[in-house]
């Protein structure tokens, strides 16, 4: 049986390809399942891609992941606001990884603080879908290790 891996996206994400293209690029939410889907099985994992707007349904997907070999999470503009779902994230002893399209280190102050980062085993940022790739690639290091 194949390790399977939760990807969360937060809220707007449903916007991407319509959203601030000059930041977020042209790709859409379903381009960025089937590169993650593509991705996952060329490393023998599967998928359960996800996305919300809101942070409770979020969070229960989170409370309800202990059946996953590792979390992939994009909590958008929850990163900087939402201690619930750092807690929930705290609160599983399965990996995570923090993805965000754009570099939030070079865009309004507001963003450079992470509640989600001292949860996350790592961060990836402003590689735009391609973080999705690499945290997929960490997180396969991360099993084989285990």
């Amino acid at each position: 049986m194949k390790a399977e891996i939760l990807i969360i996206n937060g809220p707007n994400l449903n916007m991407l390809g319509a959203r601030e293209p000059e930041i977020y690029g042209s790709q859409t939410i379903a381009d960025i399942e089937k590169l993650c889907a593509d991705e996952a099985a060329a490393l023998g994992f599967t998928i359960d891609f996800r996305q919300s707007n809101s942070e409770g349904e979020i969070i229960d997907w989170i409370q309800g992941a202990k059946k996953f070999a590792g979390i992939i999470i994009n909590p958008a503009a929850y990163t900087h606001t939402s201690v619930a779902i750092f807690d929930a994230l705290i609160a599983l002893k399965i990996p995570v990884i923090e993805v965000h399209l754009s570099n939030i280190y070079k865009r309004e102050e507001f963003r450079h603080h992470s509640y989600v980062s001292r949860a996350a085993r790592g961060i990836i940022c402003g590689f735009g879908s391609v973080g999705y790739v690499l945290a997929l690639k960490g997180m396969k290091e991360i099993n084989d290790a285990r």
